[in-house]
């Protein structure tokens, strides 16, 4: 057991140190503004430690009682004002150097992140909550940005204040410093012991408040199915499980954590305690070689050079917080992306020709789903793909699309292998409609033009009319103008999927790709759409995911799935003649 956690906090540090590293490299492409930052810290400090020489000359000013230099004393203030107010100059412009760095590097990450998430594989998408990468480019980052910018407060004038003041008090009385200095190592020692051990637990925080930010997503756009099967109790056990947990994780690191400012101030509370005990008698022994007022700026120094300890191990919590969420961030920067386009070809205008020779899929390698699979399609053809569910019709539709590569074998367009032409020009001859629609936040215009933006009104307006969707559109307060929220906001389903076929429609590609594309369309304004289809379909490679057998019998082709495999081919006649599995399931639905 040692040894395994020896490993597990070895692991643990290297990610730190790979981290801070990270975010070095973010932080050093501001450098003029972490100049100035540095430059400011130094006016700053230097300002401060004068303050303690004016106080302390002002002390020496008053000898006893009626025996005050007033004339020097009141230059002395003036002075300390002076002070006081370039201090305050200095900081302020210092604080928006800090802003500026903090929330231009917030900017790049969060840019970056973005940019990530598009040239992630899919399966990378397909294998994490949605809620869960949701949680690292906004919620992780955000952590991370108030850890930072309370750093970079704190670190440039801690580290100057604490050399500045050093040098002061050796000139000062070098025994009295040496005192200071040999004491320090103790509050760095407690800070350091906590901070290390603390890091963890802030990372199993942030960890928990993505899997919570996962469920409330996941919670949320099921609300509907939740309420209709009376879900609401166990999904509120299942909250409060993962509430109990994020409370006990972060209870646990800011209690360990918030130990570091008392126990570094209660050993600086000593130290000021003894430097007083021994200036008092150094004073007194000297006879007046050491003054009152010297003493004065001594302690003055003393607590100045243990301000900024105490001011670093306030903010250790939030910096280790934000380490922890900045490791999630960089995991997900640092995921292995799709594989490049770099020297792959264009493909152009495709005709429509497919061919899939001896394909071979799996999306886990121990279990097996499409082997052997062999296919040629021609120009023009509507190819009907069926079979139970989990056969691999959906699974066909992604490795057409390129979504996922094969395991083996080949899938070529045109007499060209998929994987020598860049994925945007395969997938721009393809047209696309899921049985999940997705819309969008925006006008009906821009989702209706999302593939198309060069698109005239009329065209526009003649591809809803093909849809059947013209007429819904007319009747919204704006028409072709008005705002729809997120995935359609109050359209119905079979609403948002009339614009999605619109959205096709209006492109005309040469092969089309249609995943149950009518579902949630009622049987009326399917029939009607079929005629549409038809016309579209005409002389394009269609490809035709159905599950409701009466929509493919006009396929030139149907592809009979199982397991991975096409069993039976033919047309619609044929395949019932033939009395095998597709007449099976054609007979189940009219039974």
């Amino acid at each position: 057991m040692p040894e395994k956690n020896d490993k597990k906090g070895w692991k643990g540090k290297k990610v730190k140190k790979g981290t801070m590293s990270a975010i070095l490299r973010y932080i050093l492409r501001y450098w003029y503004y972490l100049a100035a930052t540095v430059l400011l810290a130094a006016v700053t400090v230097v300002l401060t430690l004068y303050v303690p020489v004016l106080v302390g000359d002002a002390v020496d000013c008053i000898v006893g009682k009626g025996a005050v230099d007033f004339a020097a004393l009141a230059k002395i203030l003036r002075n300390i004002a002076v002070c006081v107010g370039g201090t305050f100059l200095s900081q302020w412009l210092m604080s928006l150097s800090n802003n500026r760095i903090t929330y231009n590097v917030v900017r790049d990450i969060r840019a970056q992140a973005i940019r990530k998430i598009q040239v992630l594989p899919l399966s990378y998408i397909d294998n994490r909550p949605y809620g869960e990468v949701v949680n690292n480019v906004v919620s992780d980052v955000e952590q991370f940005a108030d850890g930072l910018l309370l750093g970079f407060t704190q670190l440039f004038t801690g580290v100057a204040t604490i050399l500045g003041t050093l040098v002061m008090m050796f000139l000062l009385h070098w025994q009295l410093a040496l005192v200071v200095l040999c004491v320090t190592p103790l509050s760095v020692f407690m800070a350091k012991f906590i901070s290390g051990h603390t890091y963890s637990m802030f990372r199993a925080q942030s960890e928990v408040r993505g899997e919570q930010t996962a469920f409330i997503d996941e919670m949320l756009g099921a609300l509907p199915t939740v309420q209709a099967y009376s879900h609401e109790d166990e999904n509120l056990e299942k909250f409060d499980e993962i509430n109990g947990r994020l409370s006990k994780a972060s209870l646990s690191a800011i209690f360990y954590s918030s130990l570091t400012n008392p126990g570094t101030r209660f050993i600086n509370a000593v130290v000021y305690a003894l430097l007083a005990l021994f200036g008092a008698f150094t004073v007194i022994s000297t006879g007046g070689a050491f003054s009152v007022g010297t003493l004065t700026k001594f302690l003055a120094y003393s607590n100045q050079y243990t301000k900024p300890f105490n001011e670093i191990t306030e903010v250790i919590t939030e910096f280790q917080n934000a380490l922890a969420c900045a490791s999630r961030v960089f995991e997900l920067l640092s995921e292995a992306e799709e594989k490049s386009d770099a020297g792959n070809v264009e493909l152009g205008h495709a005709e429509g020709n497919i061919s899939l020779q001896d394909v071979s899929f799996s999306y886990t390698p121990d279990k097996k789903l499409i082997e052997g699979l062999n296919l040629n399609v021609v120009k023009g053809k509507r190819v009907a793909i069926v079979g139970p569910t989990g056969c691999g019709k959906t699974t066909l539709i992604n490795l057409l699309m390129r979504f996922y590569d094969v395991c083996g074998g080949a899938i070529c367009v045109e007499g060209r292998d998929v994987r020598a032409l860049t994925r945007h020009s395969l997938r721009k001859n393809y047209g696309m409609v899921l049985q999940e629609t997705w819309l969008k936040s925006g006008t009906i215009r821009e989702n209706l033009c999302m593939g198309m933006p060069e698109a005239g009104e009329e065209e526009m307006i003649a591809a809803a009319k093909a849809a059947k969707a013209h007429g819904f559109i007319s009747r919204l307060p704006q028409g072709y103008d008005t705002c729809i929220g997120e995935d359609g906001g109050s359209l119905s389903q079979g609403q948002k999927q009339l614009l999605c076929i619109a959205r096709i429609m209006l492109l005309l590609p040469p092969m089309l790709i249609l995943d149950e594309a009518t579902s949630s369309i009622d049987t009326r304004t399917e029939l009607k759409i079929q005629d549409a289809f038809a016309a579209l379909m005409q002389g394009r490679t269609s490809f035709i995911v159905a599950h409701r057998l009466s929509t493919i019998k006009n396929a030139d082709v149907i592809l009979v799935m199982k397991s991975g495999s096409i069993v039976e081919q033919g047309t619609h006649e044929e395949l019932l003649k033939a009395k095998g599995f597709y007449a099976e399931l054609y007979n189940s639905q009219f039974r």
